[in-house]
């Protein structure tokens, strides 16, 4: 620790946070939990704190049913430890492209009073980094009102939009704590193997690669190992990008913006990639503003945008951020690269899913249930990947899609989508 850093203690420095303020909550890897403890121990001077954040990993004390009344999460993409709170009405979710939430920042729409950020500890020249997680940050840390640092040495120190002098605090806490490990590799089963074999297939040498976190994802990466000269431009990066990496199948040689980088907002997974983009000058953490923008996206040749679904309803119609009426998640950046995608020459937008859940329901459904959120509409689909197949849309009218979709849902359930199909068009 920089003795001639002048550091406080948790609670003088979240005294900057007042009743009714508005907080923006660093998210993904960066979660600053030892800062929001202390805050939960607050709760008693603090009325009515609303939290804006996206994808909190973690304990978040803050969300739990004896803080209503004190703090209200707001979230901007629901993650695991706020989705209770969310949908037991302690708190709230805002439907907004993961591209559009710098602005709200900006436009004051969401205007900030404060922000709780992790970085890493200050450089000779009393720069910090906002590590793996700049996406929405960069633009909240320049927004806010008053930013609260905790400053902790194992934050990874990235290359990029992340970089903040010590003079935008007003605030900084000396922590030291582990990060966040994500780790899908062990979940992955025989469904996602075989989507993930699919979705390779349709990746061509010297493809721009978008994918999220999860099982799917996972199984791609472990697809690609033949594949030759892959670059990547994506809101996220996960462990599987690591190998490919260090196998030169991933280069980013063919790109036509940022060559020879992986472009991303943000990394969640193991300390085997924290640890790799570590003062990587390979990786360019972004702004998600530019990162997401499909005008932006597009200028790379071949984007093939890996994203996964809820559900998908005969017509094409997507289904990602809830379960019915249920908010599971968000629209994040699912509609950006779908797009962005669809406008690269060469591009192919993919939504991949098992045809079924753990539960044995089935994701290939005649109509969405009731509540549920239309993310990537029947527009915008091109291809829809199951572990049976993979259907076509673009340009299909909407009979040629239901065919084609049931023919990727198991084979169970294709008897009921063909009946559901022959009432609503009279064909099969």
């Amino acid at each position: 620790m920089n003795s001639s850093i002048n550091y406080v203690s948790a609670q003088e420095a979240l005294s900057f946070i007042q009743s009714n303020h508005r907080v923006f909550v660093h998210g993904s890897a960066c979660t600053p939990h030892y800062l929001l403890k202390e805050l939960a121990r607050q709760k008693y001077r603090l009325q009515n704190v609303e939290l804006v954040s996206i994808t909190l990993q973690g304990n978040i004390e803050v969300a739990a049913p004896e803080y209503a009344g004190h703090f209200k999460i707001n979230s901007l993409f629901v993650s695991e430890p706020v989705r209770l709170a969310i949908n037991e009405g302690r708190g709230d979710f805002v439907p907004v492209f993961l591209s559009d939430i710098p602005d709200l920042f900006k436009k004051e729409v969401l205007k900030l009073d404060a922000a709780l950020v992790q970085v890493s500890p200050p450089d000779e020249h009393g720069y910090c980094s906002l590590g793996v997680s700049v996406d929405i940050a960069r633009s909240a840390v320049s927004c806010a009102t008053h930013v609260i640092a905790q400053v902790n040495p194992k934050i990874p120190r990235t290359h990029g939009d992340g970089l903040m002098h010590i003079k935008r605090f007003s605030a900084m806490v000396y922590h030291e704590d582990s990060l966040p490990q994500i780790n899908y590799s062990a979940k992955t089963g025989p469904e996602e193997m075989q989507i993930g074999k699919y979705v390779a297939e349709l990746i061509d040498d010297g493809s721009t690669l978008q994918m999220g976190i999860g099982t799917i994802p996972d199984a791609v990466f472990k697809c690609l190992h033949n594949h030759k000269n892959l670059g990547v431009h994506t809101e996220m990066c996960s462990d599987g990008i690591v190998d490919l990496f260090e196998n030169d199948v991933i280069n980013n040689k063919h790109k036509k913006i940022h060559p020879f980088k992986t472009v991303t907002g943000f990394a969640l997974g193991t300390d085997k990639l924290y640890n790799y983009v570590h003062d990587n000058p390979a990786f360019a953490f972004l702004d998600i503003d530019y990162v997401n923008d499909p005008h932006v996206i597009r200028r790379n040749p071949k984007v093939v945008a890996i994203n996964s679904a809820v559900e998908v309803d005969i017509t094409g119609q997507v289904c990602a951020d809830s379960i019915g009426a249920k908010q599971f998640s968000g629209i994040g950046g699912q509609m950006d690269f779908m797009r962005g995608a669809a406008l690269s020459e060469g591009g192919k937008p993919i939504i991949a899913l098992t045809s079924r859940t753990h539960h044995g329901i089935s994701r290939i459904v005649a109509a969405l249930k009731p509540g549920a959120g239309v993310v990537t509409t029947r527009g915008h689909v091109h291809y829809i990947v199951t572990e049976y197949g993979v259907a076509f849309l673009y340009g299909q009218n909407l009979r040629q899609r239901a065919k084609a979709l049931i023919n990727i849902a198991h084979p169970n359930d294709r008897e009921a989508l063909e009946k559901a199909c022959w009432e609503r068009f009279k064909v099969f």
